[in-house]
């Protein structure tokens, strides 16, 4: 008999974790909807050719593919069988593909519906995505993304808003210690023009986005093994080294890239950013321009963020950016977008570990009644229904065993409140409710009960 089990990088979540999961779901949802973004969901599966190309090389290698229904080898690549290429054999045996990740899924939603959609359009989307990806601490294959995007739209107050919601969120959760750096891909685009390596612009972007896992040598014998040459690197290192604060950094960078247009636009775009942030204010947040920041991913076209914890060893916990022509690539040409999104299961492990979640939320049941037999059993249905009809959350002890268990149910499911009711308390119209937290015992009517609760 094999060994049950699940595939690595995926999880079981138990009803302890879930309500803490959906908390962390409704803080977001929640932001989401104060600032006008409207929610949307789109399949687990795409067509293959919907994913691929999007996310560059790397991103494509983690895509999982779903293999084509009944006989899926009669179209199999036969030179790519005869080779052993599993990545050229998978595109001729695979149609489809689990999505990588929410954003791609949300350009071919928008192409597709184009006229139907109030622009700029904002959604929000909530639901799991994939990718093939080495198993750690902080990393899954199946994860949960949280992303809100707005197409349709290419002014900077789009970014000075989604800055916003990272500090409302993030804030609300108990978070205090947190960064939100801020780059602009044009002026890693200028950064590639003013070296001589336009072409390689994505190279270079993919081996910058591995600083803080390789660091800094790591990066430069990545670009070497790719063919930049030395005086290459020097100027990237200068670049990746700049240090201060943030009108400092954009200073150097601007006498750095004084003669190349694409960033001195990125550097307008940035100070705008950070001009409308001071004014308007962040909760919690530390608002930084990271030089270094660079991600991977090939749609990015202006500014980019990502969010880190400072008091935690943890990635990431957000990210986002700027798109302009994203949907271009599904026949809709010109139009911009920026969106961000929230990693909820590296941010559910930040919060286990500074232990920020409300000890409350494992008590999703307020109050246990008490089974002693069939005829208090006939008498509590009733009142159980009025307390739930309240809006309080209630249950019975499905049979009538020794009192000690029925309480020590109510203690290991954190059951705040105990209702008793045996035969004086059926003669009087009264129920004996405890409070397990303090001990203290009271007798009350069931109008007096839900109105305590109520309140409680």
């Amino acid at each position: 008999m094999s060994q049950i089990g699940i595939p690595k990088g995926t999880r079981d979540f138990g009803p302890e974790v879930m309500v803490r999961r959906n908390y962390i779901f409704s803080i977001i949802r929640k932001c989401f909807e104060r600032y006008g973004y409207l929610p949307l969901e789109t399949p687990s599966m795409e067509n293959l050719s919907t994913l691929t190309g999007k996310y560059g090389e790397e991103g494509d290698q983690l895509i999982f593919k779903v293999l084509n229904n009944g006989d899926y080898l009669k179209d199999a690549d036969d030179a790519a069988l005869s080779q052993r290429d599993a990545r050229k054999l998978s595109f001729s045996i695979c149609d489809r593909a689990l999505r990588y990740d929410l954003t791609v899924p949300f350009a071919r939603f928008v192409v597709m519906n184009k006229n139907g959609l109030v622009l700029p359009f904002k959604r929000y989307q909530i639901q799991p995505v994939w990718r093939a990806d080495r198993p750690q601490k902080g990393r899954y294959r199946e994860f949960y993304q949280c992303d809100a995007d707005v197409v349709g739209s290419d002014s900077l107050v789009n970014e000075v808003e989604l800055i916003q919601i990272f500090d409302d969120v993030l804030t609300e959760l108990g978070l205090s210690n947190f960064s939100i750096k801020i780059n602009n891909r044009k002026l890693l685009t200028g950064l590639a023009a003013l070296i001589g390596a336009s072409e390689r612009m994505m190279d270079m972007t993919i081996a910058i986005d591995k600083l803080d896992k390789v660091g800094l040598e790591g990066v430069e014998k990545e670009l070497l093994d790719k063919g930049f040459n030395a005086s290459q690197l020097e100027i990237i290192r200068k670049v990746l080294s700049i240090e201060g604060g943030i009108s400092e950094k954009l200073e150097t960078m601007e006498a750095l890239l004084s003669s190349v247009d694409v960033a001195k636009k990125g550097l307008e775009e940035l100070k705008y950013i950070f001009s409308r942030v001071e004014k308007v204010g962040v909760k919690k947040a530390k608002v930084e321009l990271d030089l270094t920041l660079a991600r991977g991913l090939n749609y990015y076209t202006g500014a980019i963020f990502e969010v880190k914890v400072n008091d935690v060893q943890m990635g990431s916990i957000c990210g986002g950016g700027r798109y302009d022509d994203l949907t271009g690539i599904f026949g809709w040409p010109g139009m911009s977008g920026v969106g961000i999104s929230f990693g909820a299961d590296r941010i559910y492990d930040v919060m286990n570990e500074l232990k920020l979640f409300p000890e409350e939320l494992g008590a999703t049941t307020k109050v246990l009644f008490t089974n002693f037999g069939e005829n208090e059993e006939l008498f509590i249905l009733p009142l159980l229904r009025k307390v739930r009809e309240a809006g309080i959350a209630a249950e019975i002890y499905p049979s009538a065993v020794k009192l000690g268990k029925q309480f020590k149910y109510a203690d290991d499911k954190k059951i705040p409140w105990v209702a008793t009711i045996g035969e004086s308390e059926m003669a009087n119209n009264t129920i004996a409710l405890k409070d397990l937290k303090s001990g203290q015992q009271e007798v009350l009517t069931i109008d007096q009960l839900i109105t305590k609760l109520s309140s409680n």
